[in-house]
C-alpha cells in the first residue's frame, strides 16, 4: 500500500501581473497552477479587488483572484492586508481538502507596510488537522524579526507543540536570519535545508539570485522539492514558485 503524499506550493503572484507590471497574467497563472496540481497552495500578493484593473482590462476576472484561481478545483481562504481607495490585496490559501476555519492575524510593524499571516486549519485525509500559515513578511530586517516572534507567539497559543504545521510564503529574508525563530521555537524544518543546505534561491524568477521564499514544516517528512523558475513561470510573476512533496512523519 502506497504512503499518502501531500503536494504543497507557495507562490508570490505579483497581483496577477508579470515583472514590471508589463502584462496581466492571471489567466496564464491559473493554467499553470492547474497543470502543477498541488493539494495546498500558499499565495502572496493576491488581488482581492482592484477597480482600475477591472475597468482597464477586458478579461479581468469578475471574481476575486483567489476565487478565480480556485474555481472548481480548490477551496479558498483570503486574508486582506493592504487596503486602498480602489481595492485591496493580501494572502490566500487554496486547498483540495476542507478548510475548517481561517483567521488573518495582523502582524504589521510599520504602518505604511501592512502585513498579515493567514492561518487555516485543514482536514487532511489522514491524521490530525494541519495548521497552515501563509505569510508575506516585511522588507526590513528588524520588522521581519518582530513578525517572526509574533507568529511564534500566536502559534504557541493556538497549536499543540506536536500538531502538524506548515508555514510558507515570501519571507523577504535574503540574509537567511528569519528562520531561527521558527526552527528553535516551533520545531520547524525548512524543506530545502533538510540536509544542512540553505533555503533555495527564488527571485527573480528568470534567474533566481535571492532566497526570499520558504516552506517550513513540522510533523512531515520531505520527499521531494522543486523550484519552478524560467519560462513559463518567469513570464507570470517576478518570483519563482516552490513546491514540496511531503508525507506524514511515521507513515
Amino acid at each position: 500500500m502506497s504512503t499518502p503524499s501531500l503536494h504543497i506550493t507557495t507562490y508570490n503572484i505579483h497581483k496577477g501581473f508579470s515583472q514590471f507590471n508589463r502584462r496581466m497574467m492571471v489567466h496564464e497563472l491559473r493554467e499553470r497552477l492547474r497543470h502543477l496540481n498541488p493539494d495546498i497552495v500558499f499565495l502572496q500578493e493576491v488581488q482581492g479587488l482592484h477597480l482600475g484593473h477591472a475597468e482597464n482590462h477586458d478579461n479581468w476576472p469578475d471574481s476575486p483572484q483567489h476565487e478565480f484561481l480556485a474555481e472548481d478545483i480548490w477551496q479558498s481562504a483570503y486574508g486582506r492586508n493592504m487596503l486602498y481607495d480602489h481595492g485591496h490585496h493580501g494572502n490566500a490559501l487554496l486547498s483540495r481538502f476542507p478548510i475548517l476555519n481561517s483567521h488573518n492575524q495582523d502582524v504589521t510593524h510599520l504602518q505604511f507596510e501592512r502585513r498579515g499571516m493567514l492561518h487555516c486549519q485543514i482536514e487532511l485525509p489522514e491524521g490530525p488537522v494541519a495548521h497552515c500559515v501563509c505569510v508575506h513578511l516585511s522588507l526590513f530586517g528588524y520588522s521581519r524579526r518582530k513578525q517572526m516572534a509574533a507568529l511564534a507567539d500566536y502559534l504557541d497559543r493556538l497549536a499543540e507543540p506536536d500538531a502538524p504545521l506548515i508555514i510558507a510564503g515570501d519571507f523577504n529574508d535574503w540574509r537567511n536570519r528569519a528562520g531561527d525563530e521558527l526552527t528553535h521555537r516551533l520545531g520547524l524544518q525548512e524543506v530545502f535545508s533538510a540536509h544542512g543546505g540553505a533555503p533555495v534561491r527564488s527571485f527573480p524568477a528568470a534567474m533566481p539570485m535571492f532566497r526570499l521564499d520558504r516552506i517550513y514544516v513540522r510533523g512531515f517528512a520531505v520527499r521531494h522539492t522543486e523550484v519552478h523558475y524560467g519560462m513559463p513561470w518567469s513570464a507570470i510573476s517576478d518570483h519563482a514558485a516552490l513546491s514540496a512533496h511531503l508525507t506524514r512523519n511515521g507513515a
